[in-house]
């Protein structure tokens, strides 16, 4: 990790936000460091049970994380690739939400895309429809498993000079079924805590977390999400080749790349084309999405990702669809996503003069908390049977038989992106911008 993402301003005490642990992929989980303090809890919080039917602003709360997913790929190396997960950012916002007040509540919940009750409610609902496909992430490191693997997880560490508000700890029960863990956030050990959970909840793909010890940390927000799943129709490998693509600048490339011909629903909109490859079980898909030539993927607009959705879940007929996709491992430097954050309208929180997190606790110094630093690590990998991904987000508040021609080609043979989403809800879990799938 470059220098720049672990420097610390040092103005006042600093709240530390790690917020997502993504993983598209069966992980090892391990910690290999000493037992955790005992969380602390309001255990007479049941968590909020709402259905998706329920949930008045569930529509504009997926609307609003696509248009997070979008100013998250802006803010990444126009000339790289870049993977992140807007599901986990809009989480993690909310969970950031529930102990702000004032204007910074405001705008942090109109970057979730709800406020109040309504924000809380469409967050149990799009959380609620991944719980059913939860489990051990760590059960299928060799191989993916036959149905989808969604695994959620969410902690709260607080430094032992922070107290933290009961309301806020009811908040924390009540949304995400979490608590508060103590431990010296400026100590080696106490860091090595957050560490072991993103390499639990990532089963190692991402090994330990992008903060450092420092003494004016104050709290940390965990918000882990794991997935692990295999294509409906696998590719052969047998039929994986060499062959071109070509980067932004012009220049040609070889790279192993996959191919079958497959029945699916396609879309074009606007010259953006599209294809959705289910993944085995028939809530996760995965969205290829092929530019208009000339156009960047990056380009695309929160409202272009919400018509491709809409016109692939609307499409009533099935098309067969001569499909090329290049093999992925893309571990991308880290993305710093503070700028995502001033492009969704948040502002005040990063002010630490303006920035109001006081209903999360108190530090024992009295000073303020503010968001002083986001950083975003990820990993995507495709192959023939599936889809392994990892990201992890974390902001610093500073305290079979073929006809003779398909019906369409699509060939990911020029940069592309790729979106991972919950069918039902639209729901985007990964946005991904290839523009060299050599990593």
């Amino acid at each position: 990790m470059g220098t720049g993402v672990r420097e610390w301003r040092t103005r006042t005490a600093a709240v530390s936000v790690l917020c997502a642990v993504i993983a598209t992929a069966v992980m090892i989980a391990g910690t290999g460091c000493a037992a955790p303090t005992p969380i602390l809890k309001a255990d007479d919080t049941p968590m909020r049970n709402v259905r998706t039917g329920q949930a008045t602003a569930l529509a504009a709360v997926v609307a609003a994380t696509r248009e997070a997913g979008v100013h998250l790929i802006a803010a990444g190396d126009p000339a790289a690739n870049v993977v992140v997960s807007p599901s986990s950012l809009v989480v993690a916002l909310s969970m950031l939400a529930d102990g702000a007040a004032g204007q910074t509540l405001t705008e942090l919940e109109m970057a979730v895309g709800a406020a109040g009750s309504e924000r809380l409610d469409a967050m149990a609902a799009l959380r609620g429809v991944l719980t059913p496909l939860d489990g051990n992430p760590g059960t299928a490191v060799k191989e993916l498993p036959d149905q989808p693997l969604v695994h959620l997880a969410t902690q709260v560490v607080v430094d032992d000079q922070f107290t933290a508000n009961p309301d806020y700890l009811r908040a924390l029960a009540e949304g995400y079924g979490t608590g508060v863990l103590s431990v010296d956030l400026g100590s080696a050990s106490g860091m090595r805590q957050l560490d072991a959970w993103v390499k639990e909840h990532s089963g190692g793909l991402v090994t330990e977390s992008a903060l450092e010890p420092s003494d004016i940390a104050r709290l940390a927000l965990q918000d882990a999400i794991t997935l692990a799943a295999r294509w409906e129709s696998p590719f052969n490998a047998a039929f994986t080749r060499s062959g071109p693509f070509t980067l932004a600048t012009g220049s040609p490339v070889s790279v192993d790349t996959m191919r079958q011909w497959v029945w699916g629903a396609f879309a074009e909109v606007d010259g953006w084309r599209a294809f959705r490859l289910p993944y085995n079980g028939g809530d996760l898909s995965a969205q290829f999405i092929l530019p208009p030539d000339g156009i960047d993927p990056g380009e695309m607009t929160a409202d272009m990702a919400g018509r491709i959705s809409a016109a692939l879940v609307s499409s009533t007929q099935d098309v067969q669809v001569d499909l090329s996709v290049p093999q992925m491992n893309l571990r991308p430097e880290p993305l710093d996503i503070l700028p995502a954050l001033r492009g969704l309208g948040v502002d005040v929180v990063l002010d630490a003069a303006r920035a109001d997190l006081s209903r999360t606790g108190t530090s024992d110094d009295g000073e303020n908390t503010y968001l002083g630093q986001g950083v975003q690590q990820a990993v995507l990998m495709v192959d023939e049977e599936g889809t392994r991904a990892a990201a992890v987000t974390e902001m610093l508040a500073e305290a079979g038989a073929a006809p003779e021609e398909p019906d369409v080609t699509l060939h990911l043979d020029r940069p592309f992106a790729m979106i991972i989403e919950h069918e039902v809800t639209g729901w985007p879990l990964f946005h991904a911008v290839i523009r060299d799938p050599r990593g």
